[in-house]
């Protein structure tokens, strides 16, 4: 079959971006063909760019600040909603015409109203083509704050999340598919995101064996990891008060004289840049060395303007411990590639961690909201003996690699793309 994936965004190390490459990894191997359009898309990716797709787009991000409770006196905002929809319901015919599409993979677009005339569009193109759909959910619009403006759910009603007979709902965790059938009254499939542990890690290439210099990390240091990009939940300032504690004499001298500091390898900017600043301030008074570097990572290696680029992956294999303090998450790529590097972290027990991970037994440094000293002893052991460093890593590749595998979830995706 030839399926089709449509997003605002495929391209990067966003969550969604990296979970559709192995769903579609998966769909080439199981012998089908694959096919992407998006607003912004890897130029490695065959199939449609559309600008417009983009929640950073000027005339989307004019929209969705006006339906989300700053309109404009004067403006028909319904009109270029609708306007906006069926210039997007051309393009998303295009696209589906052009590659004789089969299927199609609706990844966020029909859940979060990042871009809400996108939303329309593809609801409305379903509705009319009676098209074979997936809608892949990672966040749904009821569990953002900022998308609860009252005079905006009625349309989100309509639109997202949409009850059509030819579209199947995916979900990515039990809390989201428990709030979908009772807010939707629609049964979704829990697909939990995976990772390809089949294949062995990478370890230092000849390209990255340069990276922590090239970062200003010297070989006696040790590099705490945060994995992440910069927003509010993933609660980074949890990171920070971590590597804080462990660079205090007492503490330090437990990590053999070792200093610690905190490297982020993803960017800011998806909702705005004051939490970053945020995090540069409170580093600076906390006395912690903060490298923000997400210019030096990308998916795959290169060189860029300014040097070399790095794989996410060499930053895993060069680090010591990582973090992922997030308030929220929708499922934890971050906790699965940590896992499959065979690294000790933390994790704060956000909701989706307790549904869906802490149940099958991973062996962690858990926190609820607050770092303190047990923490803090439970990451120098897990830094410092190799022997219950060793159990615990080897254990969680084990309950990840039965439950998160690209073979585990195999029949179903091939169940997705049969009749509804």
């Amino acid at each position: 079959m030839r399926i089709g994936f449509l997003s605002f965004r495929l391209a990067g190390t966003d969550g969604v971006s990296l979970e559709v490459a192995k769903w579609a990894h998966i769909y080439k191997q199981l012998g089908h063909q694959v096919f992407f359009c998006a607003g912004e898309l890897d130029p490695a990716l065959p199939g449609s760019l559309v600008g417009e797709m983009h929640f950073t787009h000027p005339a989307i991000r004019r929209v969705n600040a006006a339906f989300f409770g700053q309109p404009e006196i004067g403006w028909d905002l319904a009109a270029e909603i609708d306007r906006l929809a069926t210039q997007l319901v051309n393009s998303i015919h295009q696209f589906v015409t052009k590659n004789r599409i089969d299927v199609l993979i609706a990844e966020n677009v029909l859940a979060i109203p990042m871009n809400v005339p996108l939303g329309v569009a593809l609801t409305r193109f379903l509705a009319a083509s009676g098209m074979p759909a997936v809608g892949h959910h990672h966040d749904f619009y009821w569990e953002r704050e900022r998308f609860a403006h009252p005079d905006a759910q009625l349309l989100l009603e309509e639109y997202f999340a949409p009850r059509m007979p030819n579209l199947k709902h995916v979900v990515i965790n039990y809390l989201a598919q428990e709030s979908l059938r009772a807010r939707c009254g629609v049964d979704g499939l829990r697909v939990p995101n995976i990772f390809n542990f089949s294949v062995s890690a990478p370890g230092i290439d000849p390209f990255s064996a340069d990276l922590r210099p090239a970062l200003g990390i010297g070989d006696d240091q040790l590099m705490v990891l945060q994995p992440t990009r910069v927003i509010r939940r993933k609660g980074i300032e949890l990171a920070l008060e971590l590597v804080r504690r462990l660079r205090l004499p007492s503490t330090r001298r437990a990590l053999q004289g070792r200093e610690v500091l905190l490297v982020i390898t993803h960017a800011s900017g998806d909702e705005g840049m004051d939490y970053l600043k945020e995090l540069t301030q409170l580093a600076h008074q906390c006395e912690v060395p903060l490298i923000y570097a997400p210019e030096r990572f990308a998916p795959a290696a290169g060189m860029g303007k300014q040097g070399k680029i790095y794989s996410l992956w060499s930053a895993y294999v060069q680090a010591d411990f990582v973090t992922y303090p997030s308030l929220y998450e929708g499922f934890g790529n971050a906790f699965l590639e940590t896992i499959y590097f065979r690294l000790p972290l933390l994790v704060n027990r956000y909701p989706v961690y307790i549904s869906d991970l802490r149940p099958l037994g991973f062996d962690v440094v858990e926190i609820d909201g607050v770092v303190n000293a047990e923490t803090v002893e439970k990451c120098v052991t897990s830094i410092v003996d190799p022997v219950i460093r060793r159990r615990m890593v080897e254990k969680n590749f084990e309950i990840a690699r039965e439950h998160f595998s690209y073979e585990a979830v195999a029949p179903l995706l091939e169940s997705l793309l049969h009749p509804v």
